[in-house]
């Protein structure tokens, strides 16, 4: 592993961080209800990664995609905060990062004001956050920040990690099997963040041998 000071680890957000399927479900019906459109909800939110015209896309022609997607985003406070919860281990993976004089950084493709008010309302407290990166998009800030190790729920996320030629740590808190996620080649795979602490301190462990 190659040295880096000062430790920098990347977290994804959504299904990594926090349950986002339940607020994206509520936001998906409320749209929905707008557009006299009956979106296949739970299918939709089986699997969140893609971006969010992606989704969109296959429902709705195609000079509606992208009106509906800032739509969506303009709803989303509205359904999409408050209900949602951090995953476990959350607080303790910051936690973790910092007990190492580390900084955190929140990598997503999620639509930065959104993505800072779930932060906000979670008491999540980031170094720093980049929004509207997806998948290989997120090396740049990777590497830009310094990152040992970056942190996500899907197969995209292991992707952007090893564009970045950082250590990829995959959580099977998303849509993503063990199996998808290790054929992606990611370098670890933890059950939920409850395992992150412990990883990191055999990790830095290792890094400073």
């Amino acid at each position: 592993m190659t040295a880096r000071t000062p430790l920098v680890v990347g977290f994804d957000l959504d299904l990594t961080l926090i349950d986002t399927a339940a607020g994206f479900r509520q936001v998906l019906l409320a749209l929905g209800a707008e557009l006299g459109v009956d979106f296949p909800v739970e299918e939709m939110t089986a699997r969140l990664g893609p971006p969010l015209d992606h989704l969109l896309a296959p429902h709705l022609s195609p000079d509606q995609v992208g009106p509906a997607g800032d739509r969506f985003r303009a709803l989303y406070p509205d359904h999409a905060i408050t209900t949602v919860p951090a995953l476990a281990g959350a607080h303790e993976a910051f936690a973790a990062v910092r007990a190492h004089g580390g900084r955190v950084l929140v990598v997503t493709g999620k639509y930065g004001p959104n993505a800072q008010l779930h932060l906000d309302h979670l008491g999540l407290e980031a170094d720093h956050l980049e929004s509207w990166v997806w998948g290989v998009g997120k090396a740049e800030v990777l590497r830009r920040e310094g990152a040992l190790a970056y942190v996500g729920d899907h197969v995209h996320d292991v992707e952007g990690a090893r564009a970045a030629d950082v250590l990829s740590v995959s959580v099977l808190t998303g849509g993503c099997t063990r199996a998808e996620l290790e054929d992606a080649g990611t370098d670890v795979v933890l059950d939920d963040l409850s395992a992150f602490p412990a990883w990191l301190d055999d990790a830095v462990r290792d890094r400073t041998a």
